[in-house]
């Protein structure tokens, strides 16, 4: 083996360090002349033979490769005033009690804004300093929701407990609320699908109201019991009669089928929109709901600020969106259709309908008529859980 080969093999399996002692030694062996010899057999550059020269008579730290201090200074220390510039543009943003802060201003931007101060540093040292000041990269996180209220729990608890006598006794129990409305077009839809190649789907670049064919309001109705969905498409505004609409159509195609003879309903859902707390039209239409269907129909609404927990959420539309993610909901058939074929594999049916009926607001209950209602309010939290009974005529 020639002596270039034996270079060539050793710099294949040492690190910098060794490398440089392995040289240095290799030189003191020649002795005058050494330096230029190993130089010239190994392509090396002669500074670094004597450096390697140098750390042979000198002590180096266990676990290090370069003497301390050696190596590439930090941009931070090579730049004095980087620190200073960088955090006056950064205008950081965060909650003061924690060590958390992030910025709106993109790498790019700071990058273009520190040359200007006559700073040279490129996005990637850039981000390892706002590391290294506490910025994170952050998104938008829904979260807020509203203040738990102290009996929130125990809410919950009578909740269960209501569920479970409806259920030993035979009893239909629907968890309601209106999903999210949906401009009808072609326009995007959330979301992605397996497309053959060339077959991308084009909608337009704008949601504008003014260029769609109107709104659509899908109000579900879910069977907690039997798994079975119930979706009222309105084309109108999302009030209480739209909201009690949509149940007593669930009644007349699917409740009553299911559960005949049975002449009690519970109905669990949020406290606000058309099915709130105060909202006396709701308790209205549900009273002309119970006198015409003979239900005794009881209501327990979930505490403010768990809306998350509504049974339909997850059970019902969350599977609505994955059905027809990335689908333009070009038309009223088209939105029917795709929420006919929603399914789970834990046998999840949906039944959906078209509702063309308008649903005026604004519309008042005086006092007069909330006196007239047949209503039983509970001992906890009357406000909450209630049963409107049929009127005896």
């Amino acid at each position: 083996m020639t002596s270039k080969e034996q270079y060539t093999l050793m710099h294949a399996v040492l690190n910098e360090k060794q490398w440089r002692l392995f040289l240095a030694t290799e030189a003191e062996k020649i002795g005058f002349g050494g330096i230029s010899s190993v130089s010239r057999e190994s392509g090396s550059d002669r500074k670094t033979i004597s450096k390697g020269k140098k750390e042979i008579t000198k002590s180096i730290e266990p676990g290090r490769i370069r003497m301390v201090g050696g190596g590439r200074k930090k941009i931070t220390e090579k730049d004095g005033t980087l620190i200073h510039d960088l955090e006056i543009l950064l205008e950081p943003k965060g909650d003061p009690m924690t060590l958390i802060r992030w910025t709106t201003k993109s790498l790019r931007n700071l990058v273009a804004a520190l040359a200007q101060e006559k700073h040279v540093i490129n996005k990637s040292a850039l981000a390892n300093i706002l590391s290294s000041l506490g910025f994170s990269l952050k998104a938008n996180k829904k979260n807020i929701e509203g203040v738990s209220h102290p009996d929130r729990d125990l809410q919950f608890q009578h909740m269960n407990a209501t569920c479970k006598t409806f259920e030993d006794n035979g009893n239909p129990i629907v968890s309601v609320d209106c999903k999210k409305k949906e401009l009808i077009g072609n326009f995007k839809n959330n979301g992605q699908e397996w497309r053959a190649k060339g077959k991308n789907a084009t909608v337009n670049v704008y949601d504008f109201k003014n260029i769609s064919d109107g709104r659509a309001a899908p109000y579900g109705v879910y069977d907690t019991i039997k798994n079975t969905g119930f979706v009222n498409v309105g084309v109108d505004h999302d009030t209480a009669s739209f909201a009690v609409e949509s149940i007593r159509r669930w009644w007349h195609a699917v409740g009553k089928k299911m559960y005949p003879g049975r002449t009690e309903l519970l109905i669990t859902s949020d406290g606000g929109g058309s099915n709130g707390v105060r909202n006396r039209l709701w308790k209205k239409e549900l009273q002309r709901l119970s006198n015409e269907t003979k239900l005794a129909i009881t209501v327990a609404h979930l505490p403010p600020a768990t809306s998350k927990w509504n049974k339909i959420e997850h059970r019902l539309f969350a599977f609505i969106s994955i059905n027809w993610r990335a689908k333009p909901l070009t038309s009223l058939e088209t939105i029917i259709e795709l929420l006919s074929n929603t399914t789970t594999k834990e046998g999840l049916i949906v039944t959906a309908i078209v509702d063309q009926n308008i649903y005026p607001i604004g519309v008042k209950v005086s006092d007069e008529e909330m006196k007239q209602l047949n209503i039983i309010r509970n001992d906890f939290h009357g406000d909450w859980n209630y049963t409107i009974k049929p009127h005896i005529t």
